[in-house]
């Protein structure tokens, strides 16, 4: 059986893409977590899953764990991935990303294996978007607002620097936003589900508490985007970047909208000022056509699916505390 290592593997992304991979039937999932992790997510895969004790900010430690494994597919998705954080610690976030990522290529260096190694970016990167450069494809310019932005383009010229001076096989990924179950209740989508679900527990005064709702993003279905990580690295071009997104874009009104048509509570829309971000990335609209021409993959899940799933996955958990 082939061997996949993800790093991150308790984060939404990396528990659904277990989840995934191990559907197919021959692949041996292997995930790195941080002793302090919470594995919330993955407690439904134990017994089919090796976990390995890794911090990745750690050169001895992952090259330990990765000798061990001698994966064949690497996906690199952990990171410190919530931009607001980014803003009150910009020289920690940079610093972890790229220290991360770093380490897991050298250790892939110096122990002599050679896998299809796939790095999780942003769109975060294209930043500051100009009206006709919509939809947003690999080619548009990456003008980063955020200090995690940044940190995602470091990331990103990594994966092709360390292509071209090594031959590393890095796939070069630039998701656009991406939800559903197991969700970080900082994120958006997610904050707003569980404002919701704890409204109709009743564990809330009916207020959602709301950022900036006029933001515009392309949002994708987290089993979905799995899937296209899987296609990344058996069907991608090694120092290639490819955008995985809807190729639609909806308001953050607009997906409040959404979720709350799914529950009879009646709501007040409050806006908090320390949900508002110094400079925030306006519209974020990606062009899936040259990852789709390379794998055959197409978003499958409808948005409101997604929503709905990840709704119920809050009224879950907050059923649970009751």
């Amino acid at each position: 059986m082939k061997k996949a290592l993800i790093t991150g593997i308790t984060g939404m992304a990396g528990s659904h893409l277990a989840d995934y991979l191990l559907t197919l039937g021959d692949v041996e999932v292997h995930g790195a977590l941080r002793w302090r992790s919470r594995p919330d997510n993955i407690e439904h895969l134990t017994g089919k899953i090796e976990l390995h004790d890794c911090d990745l900010r750690d050169y001895h430690n992952v090259l330990q764990v990765m000798d061990k494994i001698k994966p064949d597919f690497i996906f690199h998705l952990a990171a410190q991935s919530f931009v607001p954080t980014s803003w009150v610690s910009p020289a920690a976030t940079m610093k972890d990303n790229i220290e991360m990522q770093a380490n897991v290529f050298e250790a892939v260096r110096e122990i002599g294996i050679d896998p299809s190694i796939q790095i999780a970016l942003s769109s975060e990167e294209y930043g500051l978007v100009l009206p006709d450069e919509v939809p947003i494809n690999e080619d548009n310019p990456l003008r980063p607002l955020s200090p995690y932005a940044v940190s995602k383009i470091a990331q990103d010229m990594m994966g092709y620097q360390y292509n071209q001076s090594y031959g590393l096989k890095v796939v070069r990924t630039r998701t656009f936003n991406h939800e559903g179950p197991r969700r970080g209740e900082v994120f958006v989508t997610s904050n707003f589900a569980k404002q919701i679900a704890e409204i109709e527990a009743g564990k809330k005064a009916p207020v959602i508490e709301v950022g900036n709702l006029e933001a515009k993003r392309d949002w994708s279905d987290v089993r979905d985007v799995v899937r296209g990580y899987w296609l990344a690295v058996n069907k991608c071009i090694p120092g290639e970047v490819y955008v995985i997104a809807s190729g639609e874009t909806r308001t953050v009104q607009q997906m409040l909208d959404i979720l709350l048509g799914f529950s009879t509570v009646k709501v007040e829309i409050r806006q908090d000022p320390s949900r508002m971000r110094p400079s925030d990335v306006e519209i974020l609209w990606g062009d899936y056509t040259k990852f789709h021409k390379q794998t055959g993959w197409e978003p499958t899940i409808p948005f409101e699916k997604t929503l709905e799933d990840l709704l119920n996955y809050w009224r879950h958990k907050v059923s649970k505390c009751l």
